[in-house]
């Protein structure tokens, strides 16, 4: 019976480990296969006119300046939509919120974070982007205002949802602790809580902008897809295209092996870093703060 139980361990334990090397695995291909494709852009095209200020394959303009700030104004948007309202939220349902409203809302929450983004796109065209025209006078509502408020929304259940599982994980002693030297609700959740929980809540934002930086449908239909350089914030009431909206709308009609489908896979490399850059950085962050709370309590 115990050597039954022994390859039993055995057996699950290197599926286990499998498991953990096949992420690892996939990722470097995506990216092997990427560079393969999308570093003969840099023999095809000099450097000066790949980071040039205008995209037009047709005539063999492949600036990527105006795609790459397109996606960092519209990125930059849906951050300032998810944070504040994906963490409120979280802060609402963890801390405020009674029970029953707890778990009617965490449900509905992460039932949101499963909408295809493609139906978040035809309500924007329907809705919203008619309404911003009309509201801010705009010659369209296709803009990166657009994009930023729907990318926001896609963002802030992935925020939500990790954010309240980090709260809920801080002991209730940290709280009861606070309301006993005299700290209102709000004080113990502003200087207690949060900062209890900082590192989870740091990686609910990191997740929900690298959520926001990889979308394509909804931006592809609600910006306007206009490859114009955004050289401010007021890019935000402008229409812009973003470098997924870019690969999604011209990869299927390039020609293999072409510049303009090596600029494509280049694009897509330049997306793939921007993204790691990005999880890096959270795992860095939560590394650091878990190391400091170790150091703190030991």
């Amino acid at each position: 019976m115990e050597s039954k139980l022994n390859w039993r361990e055995f057996v699950i334990t290197r599926l286990i480990k499998a498991s953990g090397y096949s992420a690892i695995v996939f990722v470097t291909l995506i990216f092997y296969f990427l560079l393969r494709e999308g570093l003969p852009t840099l023999a095809e095209v000099k450097l000066s006119d790949l980071f040039a200020i205008r995209w037009y394959p047709i005539e063999n303009y492949f600036g990527i300046l105006p795609l790459l700030t397109g996606s960092l104004i519209v990125t930059l948007g849906a951050g300032l939509v998810a944070v504040p309202f994906g963490i409120g939220t979280a802060i609402f349902i963890s801390e405020i919120a009674p029970r029953w409203a707890r778990e009617v809302l965490k449900p509905l929450v992460e039932m949101l974070g499963g909408l295809p983004s493609v139906v978040l796109g035809f309500l924007g065209i329907l809705v919203l982007s008619p309404f911003i025209r009309q509201f801010l006078n705009l010659p369209t509502g296709l803009t990166a205002l657009t994009g930023s408020l729907l990318l926001g929304g896609i963002a802030i259940p992935t925020v939500v949802s990790i954010a309240e599982d980090a709260l809920d994980s801080v002991p209730r002693s940290y709280r009861e602790g606070a309301w006993a030297l005299g700290a209102t609700k709000w004080q113990t959740i502003w200087r207690v809580t949060l900062p209890a929980a900082r590192s989870g809540v740091l990686t609910a934002v990191m997740l929900g902008v690298g959520r926001a930086i990889g979308e394509t449908m909804t931006v592809m239909m609600v910006t306007g897809n206009a490859p114009v350089l955004a050289t401010s914030l007021g890019a935000l009431f402008s229409p812009v295209r973003t470098m997924t909206a870019t690969i999604a709308a011209e990869m299927g009609e390039v020609a293999n092996g072409s510049v303009h489908y090596h600029t494509l896979f280049f694009i897509g490399m330049v997306l793939f870093i921007i993204s790691l850059i990005v999880n890096v950085t959270a795992s860095t962050v939560v590394f650091r703060s878990q190391k400091r709370a170790e150091k703190v309590l030991s």
